[in-house]
């Protein structure tokens, strides 16, 4: 290879590697901004009660999905560490239900906040049997929480035994 074809060789690809840095920067800044935007509208996530039954659907382990604003399946929720996916286990109780993920905070949902317990076919970009919590935070906001379990013949369970009350 001539010297002239090495340098244009290299100066493409400086050029490509720049352009994929600016595309993630941008990328990242907008997910901040989504976040920020999210705080005000979202408060605080409910605390989780001092005590608590006994469950009345046993733990199903799975992933949580992820959380989007309802009833847009694809308006992701990106404040706090709602957005990160990670492996979950559900667990209801008479007073709520609560997601204990990997890595993340625990995520309590009241008895009286929920709304519906329902499967869907997607949630927050995901595309598969997902069982879905629509539930109704502090602030008035209502979210959609999805969780996809390891064994989806759980969901049974959880949607007999989980109308809201």
């Amino acid at each position: 290879m001539n010297t002239g074809t090495a340098i244009g060789s290299y100066v493409f690809a400086f050029v490509i590697v720049v352009i994929i840095g600016v595309v993630i920067g941008r990328m990242l800044r907008g997910w901040k901004r989504r976040a920020k935007r999210q705080f005000d509208l979202l408060g605080e996530l409910p605390a989780m009660p001092d005590l608590l039954g006994s469950a009345t659907v046993a733990p199903t382990t799975g992933l949580y999905v992820g959380s989007t604003l309802a009833p847009h399946w694809l308006e992701r929720i990106a404040a706090g560490d709602l957005g990160y996916r990670s492996k979950a286990v559900l667990t209801r109780y008479p007073e709520g239900i609560l997601l204990e993920r990997s890595g993340a905070t625990p995520i309590w949902i009241p008895q009286d906040a929920i709304t519906a317990i329902r499967t869907e076919r997607a949630l927050a970009g995901k595309v598969a049997a997902i069982l879905a919590i629509r539930w109704r935070l502090p602030s008035g906001t209502e979210i959609d929480t999805g969780f996809r379990g390891d064994d989806r013949r759980d969901y049974a369970r959880w949607t007999t035994t989980g109308e809201a009350a």
